[in-house]
């Protein structure tokens, strides 16, 4: 008896995980040049290698600090990692495609 409610919950955590109820968030990866970096919102356009803007905003100081100081600035090649909350891409990596 034991065993079918084992099987039974494992049944249904696959069915929550495949319908989609259970998800984790999904993480873009994508390599591009900054075409444009706002201070005041943290908001970045980068242009692709295939040529889409992606506007992602930045929340973490450490980048935003190379932001002002201009260790990153527009024409920087970058590596980004981001998620979508509220609709919004929010930065989780973000870096010189070369290092910084």
């Amino acid at each position: 008896m034991k065993r079918l409610y084992a099987i039974a919950g494992i049944l249904l955590m696959l069915s929550l995980i495949f319908s989609g109820t259970i998800s984790a968030e999904e993480v873009v990866s994508l390599k591009g040049k900054v075409k444009s970096i706002d201070l005041k919102t943290g908001a970045v356009i980068i242009t692709t290698q295939a040529g889409q803007e992606v506007t992602v905003i930045v929340e973490d100081e450490a980048t935003l600090s190379k932001f002002k100081d201009g260790r990153i600035t527009e024409g920087d090649e970058v590596k980004v990692k981001y998620t979508i909350k509220d609709g919004k891409n929010i930065s989780t990596y973000f870096k010189k495609a070369a290092g910084c």
